[in-house]
């Protein structure tokens, strides 16, 4: 098999380290994770980076403002986004520390180096209005009443010699890369946003600054000890160090290109258009797509540190437990808009789906099983017609759930899982078990079976979205987690159950903070 066919390469955005993480983050960390352990589910060799952006403007100043050094500042703040996304259930293969990782800083060099020697870096003075929250210029046009239109704030006037990137150079092969569908941009919202940007007309832009406006912090440019790398130069890069680029060139050909960059809709220009056009500059192949989720608000604004209305999604875990929390973010934020987050709706999405009809199910089944056959359970009698037209309805559900998470409809992978919960729920009350044990003991031991059936399916449909659920239900079933297509319904055969433990808890009398 080529190795590289089978491959799945997905990023993160690399958020800056000036504040610690916020729901916004969790949002981005969960759906990404759950993206990948589907893949994984496929049969595929996943690997998925993530990191921080620490050599930014952004930084220095927040140091400054707390009277203590960049690096003490980027070094309690990266620990804090390391133990969030350990806490959230993020599995990562590559974590990277822009200021602190020497390979990184290697291959950022060699791909400054690489658009050097495409003629495409060039120096200059220039006067422009810049944003430190977006750390990028803008022009009076692009301004909403003379405000940042992302942050809501004046821009600096700054003036200073930079080096600049020819975008303007490849205007026209992006515009015709995304037309063809070789970059994906998805929703076609974004996409439509991109093409219109590029259609105004692209400009140069600056990939360097000033030695005093960075305070000496950052990657040095390349013979010129005088300038900074540009900060966002520096983080995108990271999709390739973090795979080898610049130091080990045979994991980086078996994992490049990126199969997804995910990212917030705030920074989609940065990826769909800056990025594309210094890879072509390099001679580097595309990301094959760019999935733009968009904010979790409050209250209909936008949730982040430079606006003062975060929500602190550790303390969220720590009150709710982190399988409550992925599944409202996942549940209750549609993957590619805004979604209002809600502690009131976090705790009935659990209360009334997660807790009363998935994990009723399951609870229900499991421990029924257990008590009354000792976790033995075979498949003695013919499965009927009733049973079968439930099991290809199961099997249909899993297809179609397959057919969602490929065109990365998150949301709507989870009906597919509550469809199946559903089911299985009504299949256990219209059989009575409870009643049938007495009558017929044969015929309930294949009510039960096909109801095992299912919570191996669900086992399986819930990793991406709830892993470590998921992983103490296989175990409960005594097995693994299956590929996907593993977690189809067979009409014969025979389990063998661990006891189980209560997989979801109930939230009772929580006050909403």
């Amino acid at each position: 098999m080529d190795t590289k066919s089978n491959k799945y390469y997905l990023t993160t955005a690399i958020p800056y380290v000036n504040a610690p993480p916020h729901i916004g983050h969790a949002l981005e960390f969960v759906q990404a994770d759950t993206i990948a352990k589907y893949h994984a589910l496929k049969g595929q060799e996943v690997f998925l980076t993530t990191g921080v952006d620490e050599n930014s403007i952004k930084c220095v100043q927040a140091a400054a403002k707390q009277n203590i050094t960049t690096k003490a500042l980027c070094d309690a703040n990266s620990n804090s986004f390391r133990e969030f996304v350990k806490s959230i259930g993020m599995h990562y293969d590559a974590f990277v520390r822009s200021s602190q990782d020497e390979a990184h800083w290697n291959g950022v060099e060699k791909l400054w180096n690489m658009c050097m020697d495409s003629d495409d870096i060039y120096k200059k003075t220039y006067s422009g209005l810049y944003c430190t929250g977006c750390e990028a210029f803008y022009t009076q046009k692009d301004l909403v009443n003379g405000l940042c239109p992302e942050h809501l704030t004046k821009p600096d006037v700054v003036k200073e010699e930079n080096y600049f990137f020819r975008l303007s150079k490849y205007s026209g092969r992006i515009r015709e890369m995304i037309d063809s569908g070789s970059l994906v941009i998805l929703p076609k919202e974004r996409k439509n946003e991109i093409i219109g940007q590029i259609d105004e007309g692209l400009e140069d832009f600056s990939i360097s600054r000033s030695n005093e406006r960075a305070k000496g912090w950052g990657i040095a440019v390349p013979k010129d000890e005088s300038q900074k790398i540009y900060v966002w130069f520096d983080a995108l890069s990271i999709y390739l160090t973090s795979i080898g680029f610049g130091s080990n060139e045979q994991k980086f050909k078996s994992l490049w290109p990126a199969d997804m960059h995910i990212i917030g809709k705030g920074i989609i220009r940065f990826h769909a258009i800056y990025w594309p056009a210094m890879l072509m500059s390099a001679g580097l192949e595309m990301p094959k797509h760019i999935i733009v989720h968009g904010y979790v608000t409050s209250k209909g604004q936008k949730i982040s540190k430079s606006l003062g209305n975060v929500v602190d999604p550790m303390a969220m875990i720590d009150k709710y437990e982190v399988n409550a929390v992925r599944y409202y973010l996942l549940r209750g934020i549609p993957t590619f808009e805004d979604g209002d987050f809600s502690e009131n709706d976090l705790i009935a999405a659990n209360n009334t789906e997660l807790v009363a009809n998935i994990g009723n199910f399951i609870h229900r089944t499991m421990t029924f099983a257990y008590k009354n056959y000792k976790g033995e359970l075979k498949s003695k009698n013919a499965i009927d017609k009733n049973d079968m037209e439930i099991i290809s309805r199961i099997n249909l559900l899993i297809d179609e759930f397959d057919a969602d998470m490929s065109n990365f409809k998150i949301g709507r992978g989870l009906n597919r899982v509550l469809e199946v919960s559903s089911i299985g729920n009504k299949y256990f009350q219209d059989n009575k078990p409870w009643e049938l044990i007495n009558a017929d003991r044969d015929g309930c031991e294949k009510v039960l079976f096909v109801c095992i059936g299912i919570c191996k399916a669900l086992s399986v449909l819930l990793y991406p979205y709830l892993p470590d659920a998921a992983e103490q239900l296989a175990k409960s079933l005594n097995t693994n987690i299956e590929l996907l297509q593993g977690a189809k319904i067979l009409p014969q055969g025979e389990v063998h159950i661990n006891e189980p433990k209560q997989l979801f808890k109930k939230i009772e009398d929580a006050k909403a903070i």
